[in-house]
């Protein structure tokens, strides 16, 4: 499709700190967009439709995703989350840079349809500083943390399939580092 360029996709384990860097790039780079997910649970105090989420029923998502509307999702605790076809296509269409910030298997299947999009993978600096970061949070048990370690090397193993790496030493060198990467892609020509 015309304007795959326009397509970024980042990834990387939980507690690499993606969502921190991603949120600082698109604070620094109004022109940069990030899309806005569809979800089936329910609205919380705050959120607004079509800001926060796309928010829909189970059938209206599902009748979406068997219409392919919906490029990739989950199910996570009995309510599904996705990405609109609309809302990727509505901004390549625009030209205007859109940021997918989604799970390894999404970045895949986002590949298969947009071959010409960039996925960049979020690396921590060392397992050490990883399995830091989780406990840092303090909001999960032992063997939570141990299961994301273990995921996080599987994640890491599956990286060498993305277009770039970034490694998340200090967020706004990432960040930075993550516009180069941008900049640097819409410089090519389609």
């Amino acid at each position: 499709m015309k304007g795959e360029k326009y397509l970024f996709v980042v990834s990387g384990p939980s507690g690499t700190g993606k969502d921190t860097v991603v949120s600082k790039l698109l604070g620094d780079h109004k022109e940069i967009k990030k899309t806005v997910s569809a979800t089936t649970r329910a609205m919380r105090e705050g959120e607004v439709d079509g800001v926060s989420y796309h928010f829909l029923t189970k059938d209206q998502f599902k009748q979406s995703l068997e219409a392919d509307g919906i490029v990739e999702y989950t199910c996570y605790c009995d309510n599904y989350y996705g990405t609109l076809r609309s809302e990727i296509e509505r901004r390549m269409q625009a030209k205007q840079p859109v940021i997918l910030v989604i799970e390894v298997e999404g970045a895949t299947n986002i590949k298969k349809l947009y071959p010409g999009s960039t996925t960049i993978f979020v690396l921590p600096p060392n397992m050490e500083e990883l399995e830091r970061r989780l406990r840092l949070r303090g909001s999960e048990d032992e063997e939570t943390i141990q299961k994301r370690l273990r995921r996080a090397e599987t994640e890491i193993a599956r990286s060498a399939n993305y277009d770039e790496h970034v490694i998340n030493d200090v967020v706004e060198d990432c960040a930075d580092r993550i516009f180069t990467i941008i900049q640097n892609r819409l410089a090519k020509p389609e």
